[in-house]
């Protein structure tokens, strides 16, 4: 809000909380959002192995105008076609390896909390009911609404819609226009039955009351920072900070945190032009999530990054560079399995990556800290600067490819392609195809060895 950098410390001194705007499941997240959700994970990886306790809460949006709309399309419960869409969200969060919220609640487990926070806002005067089952927010009501995305210096016009009421009720609308946003949306024959009880009547909330809710019930009045896309500074962030600094008090976020759009090819991603891929899209052409991790962390986060195949194989290139530095490190120091994340939380010595992490420490700059990991494995030479690389890694969320060991060449094609698959199964916790491939393997004469990173084939 400032347009300053600030340490953060976390403000009742153990827990640095913080909140990250999360998926509305109607759709698979394509790579422009896991833009954000990755440089997310940094951040909170980066406080972690710089010694800090976290709090990370990520929203879902499962009630909005787009998932009641494509669940009716589909002809399925709005339930259970979030849910699906959800797991479909964690399968890829997984598989790009990010920690998990500590709380992730959703928009329609909350709306009690969500009905308590209008009643407050009416009451005080920052919400009228104009009796059409609506309830709306008054914009001139909070004399400090648009201090986080610097609206005095736009040109904007206030209620500049087609249609006002219309504007009022979208859960979005557009970036030229300043509306009094609906908190409650009375009931309408295009939400079929999607729809709760209130004290205005049968409907549900607007799509920026649910952040304010949550934040409140989890992280309080005040926190520490509240992290998402650009592009939901305005009107989105606005809009949580008018709910909740007018419903309690409290100062809100302490920080804030947007990351830059994502490019592909120079250009917006855009559906028409086939450009708005999902991670399966990627997979489909033969990168793995990991390198997908790489490059969409390998951009400073206030910049814009271009996504571009040819970069995307860099990435896999560069990802087998240090995958090769890194086992010739570890032989040289005599190490077995990398050190767990847990044990390098803390970590106070990086030896000659300490100037990567340095450049985490400033302002999460994750593309000069790639830079000085490859300028650190010149130097590298004892035990602390092998822990101090994986420190690093882990802070970026980099698990390294498989090192294929001496005499991998004598391994058929057949059993390196099936141990392949099993590793891919075993680290997606499927234990069921994971079991059925080691039968396979054992059957060809060969057994395959797990270990914590990396596995190893011996002939039976």
């Amino acid at each position: 809000m400032t347009r300053e950098v600030r340490e953060l410390v976390p403000v009742d001194g153990e827990t640095f909380r913080f909140y990250c705007c999360g998926p509305t499941v109607y759709g698979p997240a394509h790579i422009g959002n896991f833009r954000t959700f990755v440089m997310n994970d940094v951040l909170r990886r980066t406080l972690e192995i710089g010694g800090l306790k976290t709090l990370h809460v990520r929203n879902i949006t499962d009630v909005d105008d787009k998932t009641i709309r494509d669940s009716l399309k589909a002809g399925m419960s709005l339930g259970d076609f979030t849910q699906m869409w959800l797991d479909r969200f964690h399968t890829d969060c997984q598989a790009l390896n990010l920690l998990p919220p500590h709380i992730e609640p959703s928009a329609v487990a909350h709306i009690p909390q969500q009905i308590a926070m209008i009643e407050e806002l009416i009451e005080k005067g920052h919400a009228y009911a104009p009796g059409d089952g609506s309830v709306y927010f008054k914009i001139s009501s909070f004399p400090q609404y648009g201090k986080l995305s610097r609206l005095e210096n736009r040109e904007l016009e206030v209620g500049k819609t087609q249609n006002q009421r219309a504007g009022q009720l979208a859960d979005e609308y557009e970036k030229d226009s300043v509306t009094d946003f609906v908190l409650w949306k009375g009931r309408r024959d295009e939400d079929g039955a999607n729809f709760w009880q209130s004290p205005w009547g049968d409907g549900r909330p607007g799509w920026h009351l649910e952040c304010s809710a949550m934040i409140r019930e989890y992280l309080g009045e005040t926190f520490d920072l509240h992290g998402g896309g650009e592009d939901l500074a305005f009107p989105h962030h606005e809009n949580e900070i008018a709910q909740s600094q007018c419903s309690c008090g409290g100062r809100f976020a302490l920080h804030w945190f947007h990351g830059a759009h994502l490019l592909v090819d120079g250009k917006k991603m855009s559906k028409s032009a086939g450009t708005v891929y999902t991670l399966a899209d990627l997979e489909e052409k033969g990168f793995s999530p990991m390198e997908v991790r790489y490059e969409l962390l390998s951009a400073y986060y206030r910049k814009q990054a271009n996504f571009t195949f040819d970069s995307l194989h860099a990435k896999k290139e560069a990802l087998g560079k240090l995958a090769k530095a890194e086992s010739e490190l570890r032989t040289h120091v005599g190490a077995d399995a990398p050190p767990a994340y847990e044990d390098l939380c803390g970590l106070s010595d990086f030896g000659t990556f300490t100037e990567a992490w340095n450049y985490l420490q400033d302002d999460l700059n994750t593309a000069a800290a790639i830079g000085k990991v490859f300028t650190g494995l010149k130097q590298a030479a004892n035990k602390q600067d092998w822990q101090g690389l994986h420190a690093i890694l882990a802070a970026l969320g980099l698990t390294l490819p498989v090192i294929e060991a001496a005499g991998a060449a004598d391994i058929p094609s057949e059993v390196q392609a099936l141990a392949d698959e099993r590793w891919e199964a075993r680290s997606s916790k499927d234990w069921a195809k994971s079991d059925e491939l080691r039968d396979q393997l054992k059957e060809l004469g060969w057994v395959m060895k797990d270990g914590r990173e990396s596995y190893e084939l011996e002939q039976l």
